[in-house]
C-alpha cells in the first residue's frame, strides 16, 4: 500500500542503477539493483567492503536474468559472505547459489532461516493448503481459493534451494565488516525475526523491509498464527529507529536510499493509523470479513492470486490490531470469522 509522503523525506540519488551495475552510496558500500517478477519490480541488493572481498547484504530472486546480473557484479569483486535480512524469496533466493558459486557463507537470524524451510517443504500451518483455508474462513470466495491453489508455492520457485548450513545473527549482535562495526537490529511483524544492519560511524541504516521510503511493508497474518498482532509488532519495530540520528542514510530494499528515518516512521503510523479508521467506520454496526474489506482497504481491483495473498494477509493483521486494541470484536460463527465495531 502506498503511504503519504513530506518534503521531510530527501533522495540522495535521483535514479536507480542498472541491473548488474554497482554504484557507490557511502564509503565502502556499494548498491546493486536487481528486476523481480512482480507488481514490486526491483529489490536492492548492498556490497560492503570485507578485507579485500564484499560482503553482500540479501541476494535476489532466482532467476537466471538476476544470476547473470550478478556474474557481471562479480567479475572483479570476490565474495566474502552472503548476510540475508530475512526469508523472503526476493531476498534469500539466490544464497544457495551464490554459496556454490563463490563460497561465500549465509548469515542470517535462525527465526528466518527455519520458516524458509518450513514454507519450501510445506510443513504445517505454512502450506498452501493451510494458507487457503484460513483465507477461506476469513471470507475469501472459491474462484480466488482456486487461484491460489493453482499458482502453488511460488516461495520455492523464488527460493529453489537453501544453504545447508548458516551461520547464526541475533539481535543487538556487532559484526566486524572490514573497518566498520555493524549492529543488528531486529525487526517483527513482516517476518519472523528480520534484521536490520546500522554502522554508527558511517551514519547508515540497511533497512531492509522494515523502513521503505515510498510504499509501506506488507504486514500478513499467517495461517500459522491466526490469532497474532503482527501489524502491533511492526510499529513497535519501527519506533526503535527513532533512536538513530535524523540524518541517517536509510539504504531500503525497494526505493532510492533516502534520510528523513523519523518522518518515514511517523508517516508510517499515520498511514496505518488512518487504514485502521476506514476499516472500523466499515465494521460500524455490520460485523464484516476480511475478504468484504479488501475492496475498502485497497481501493481497487486486485489482479492476481499474488497481489490477492497480500491483501488478505494485510486485511487480517489490521482487524487482528484492532481487536488486541478492543475496538473491534471477533466472530467465529459456522466455521467463518467476522469483525464488528
Amino acid at each position: 500500500m502506498n503511504a503519504p509522503l513530506n518534503a521531510s523525506i530527501a533522495y540522495p540519488h535521483e535514479t536507480s542503477p542498472a541491473p548488474g551495475v554497482t554504484v557507490p552510496v557511502a564509503p565502502g558500500i556499494e548498491w546493486l539493483c536487481m528486476p523481480l517478477p512482480f507488481a514490486l519490480n526491483h529489490i536492492n541488493l548492498w556490497l560492503l567492503a570485507d578485507g579485500e572481498g564484499f560482503a553482500a547484504v540479501d541476494t535476489g530472486f532466482a532467476q537466471d536474468p538476476i544470476k547473470e546480473a550478478w556474474k557481471s557484479a562479480l567479475a572483479e569483486r570476490r565474495l566474502t559472505r552472503c548476510i540475508v535480512t530475512h526469508c523472503h524469496p526476493d531476498h534469500l533466493g539466490l544464497a544457495a547459489w551464490l554459496e556454490q558459486e563463490t563460497g561465500a557463507p549465509l548469515w542470517i537470524s535462525q527465526g528466518e532461516y527455519l520458516a524458509a524451510h518450513m514454507i519450501v517443504e510445506q510443513i504445517a500451518g505454512y502450506s498452501i493448503r493451510s494458507m487457503v483455508e484460513f483465507f477461506r474462513q476469513h471470507g475469501l470466495d472459491q474462484a480466488r481459493i482456486d487461484g491460489l491453489v493453482e499458482r502453488g508455492n511460488g516461495y520455492k520457485k523464488g527460493v529453489p534451494a537453501i544453504p545447508a548450513t548458516y551461520r547464526r545473527l541475533f539481535d543487538g549482535q556487532v559484526l566486524k565488516i572490514c573497518d566498520h562495526d555493524w549492529r543488528t537490529i531486529g525487526g517483527f511483524g513482516h517476518a519472523p525475526e528480520h534484521m536490520s544492519l546500522y554502522c554508527a560511524e558511517l551514519g547508515v541504516l540497511i533497512s531492509g523491509d522494515m523502513l521503505l521510503p515510498r510504499i509501506s511493508t506488507n504486514i500478513s497474518v499467517m495461517a500459522s498464527n491466526p490469532h497474532g498482532d503482527p501489524l502491533g509488532l511492526f510499529l513497535a519495530s519501527i519506533d526503535g529507529f527513532r533512536a538513530l540520528p535524523a540524518d541517517t542514510l536509510v539504504l531500503p530494499s525497494h526505493g532510492r536510499p533516502f534520510r528523513g528515518l523519523h518522518a518515514r516512521v511517523d508517516q508510517l503510523h499515520a498511514h496505518h493509523a488512518e487504514r485502521c479508521e476506514v476499516l472500523l467506520d466499515a465494521c460500524a454496526g455490520r460485523a464484516k470479513s476480511a475478504a468484504d474489506l479488501i475492496g475498502v482497504l485497497f481501493g481497487r481491483e486486485l489482479p492476481d492470486p499474488h497481489q490477492t495473498m497480500f491483501a488478505m494477509g494485510e486485511a487480517i493483521a489490521h482487524l487482528n490490531y484492532l481487536e488486541h486494541a478492543g475496538k473491534l470484536q471477533r466472530i467465529e460463527e459456522n466455521g467463518f470469522t467476522r469483525y464488528v465495531s
